[in-house]
């Protein structure tokens, strides 16, 4: 059975009709990016740092089997038990070994992209493993069972009556309760005595440090350090490109991180694993899960210095107006749009389409990553496997054959400027016009810029060399 593309544009269609929402969207979005830029002009060596950490992780991916070997080897002296997942399936049957070997049958869990990425809780639960996530916007959406739609702020896209509603139905509170603080409360009573009879806890992480086989896991709400620590079992998931050579480097990605995600200077909990707790085990699965096979894409391979701060997503003009959960993806935004056809080009052909192409994204990144020139080279390959719509693939086709004969193109612009003067909106505004779907098409001129340049430059440059 053949993959259907992801239906961008329609979902994010619905979610632009939905006016609360979205003006919410955008404002809280542009919010954090406003910050970003503040915490920027307080640093004067913001864009040196920048640079610093586009080296630094180069020079990893670079060198990514030797730091991974390192990092194994320092991480057993250290107590902690390493694997090795191929893709997600591995990923899954790992964990669910570990946790089976010690008869789990409750995980409480911190906010982890990778087991999103694996469907994590899909093969668990199914086996008698009740999985809660502790993160507050993680677990919102896991109680409304929606993937994350942001890669920092996971419920972005909600407002406080959604979650009232959500709670409600729950943790019978007060359906009424507009007041986000006493939500986060009730959110913490349901959730502690959870934390407290769990038999195991699970983090992701936010960066492997190769020299000291040790991972530090950054959170602003401190749940990732009791998911850690309560239970007796500790799983951290990580991929293998979140990997830095030295502690040194470290420092250059902490400075980066939460100023670029959330515009404040570091997050709550910066807390660094070096080893189980006496007592207690500790395990950390490596996932590749199609990484290795991105490292080898001549184009592509820059998006794994991604430190996933989420700063593209909240400059986006496209992603703050169609909200995450549109791209149907666990990595929603530019990032998402360049690393998820890497999963499933055929699946996720639209995305690298919902773009303006400003190249914004690009300029915030903290890695220096080509986002936007990704997003372009992406639908130059996408148009060569044969993975653009039908429509789109023939009107492209009619587009570059009239652009190759300049009399021909000017004739129909031309007349272009005519019909939009007099044809009727039924003949203008229709399902070969997506453009017209949510804008206005240009207003006629009067003269094209040729006709302009031909009245008055040429003639009198033929008048110049006469004389």
């Amino acid at each position: 059975m053949k993959v259907k593309p992801v239906n961008h544009a329609r979902a994010a269609e619905a979610f632009i009709k939905d006016t609360p929402h979205l003006t919410f969207h955008d404002e809280r979005l542009w919010d954090l990016r406003q910050k970003r830029d503040q915490q920027m002009h307080e640093l004067p060596e913001w864009q040196e740092l920048r640079t610093l950490a586009s080296q630094i992780k180069e020079h990893t991916l670079a060198n990514l089997p030797e730091y991974l070997e390192q990092f194994e080897a320092n991480a057993k002296k250290n107590g902690i038990h390493v694997h090795w997942a191929a893709d997600g399936a591995e990923h899954n049957r790992i964990v669910g070994e570990i946790l089976e070997k010690h008869g789990v049958k409750s995980l409480i869990k911190s906010k982890s992209m990778v087991t999103e990425e694996c469907n994590m809780r899909e093969y668990l639960e199914p086996r008698g493993v009740v999985v809660t996530e502790t993160d507050l916007g993680e677990r919102i959406q896991q109680l409304d069972n929606q993937m994350p739609s942001h890669i920092v702020v996971p419920a972005v896209h909600k407002l406080t009556p959604d979650v009232a509603k959500l709670f409600a139905e729950h943790y019978h509170t007060d359906p009424n309760d507009d007041d986000p603080q006493s939500l986060a409360w009730s959110q913490r009573l349901a959730a502690r005595p959870v934390i407290l009879a769990a038999d195991a806890g699970m983090t992701g992480g936010n960066f492997l440090v190769a020299e000291t086989g040790t991972f530090v896991v950054c959170t602003n709400e401190g749940n990732a350090d009791l998911s850690a620590t309560v239970p007796g079992l500790h799983i951290a998931t990580l991929g293998i490109e979140r990997l830095v050579p030295r502690m040194a480097d470290l420092g250059v990605f902490v400075r980066m991180l939460s100023r670029s995600a959330l515009g404040s200077p570091i997050t709550q909990y910066t807390t660094h694993f070096r080893g189980p707790q006496d007592g207690s085990e500790m395990h950390v699965v490596l996932v590749d899960n199609g990484r290795s096979h991105r490292l080898g894409m001549e184009d592509f391979w820059t998006s794994l210095k991604c430190i996933r701060c989420g700063a593209c997503m909240n400059t986006c003009p496209v992603y703050r107006r169609s909200g995450g959960l549109s791209y149907g993806a666990v990595y929603s935004g530019p990032i998402g749009a360049i690393i998820d056809p890497t999963f499933n080009e055929r699946k996720y052909s639209t995305l690298p389409f919902a773009s303006t192409m400003n190249g914004s994204c690009s300029n915030v990144c903290p890695v220096r990553i080509n986002i936007h020139e990704q997003l372009y080279k992406w639908r130059r390959v996408l148009a060569e496997h044969h993975e653009l719509p039908f429509v789109k693939r023939e009107v492209m086709h009619m587009a570059g054959r009239l652009m190759g004969q300049p009399k021909l193109y000017r004739a129909a612009i031309s007349g272009t400027e005519t019909a939009l003067g007099v044809l009727p909106r039924f003949a203008l505004y229709n399902w070969l016009n997506p453009w017209g779907k949510n804008r206005e098409l240009p207003h006629p001129v009067k003269q094209t810029f040729h006709s302009w340049y031909k009245q008055n430059r040429l003639k009198t440059k033929k008048k110049g060399e006469d004389a």
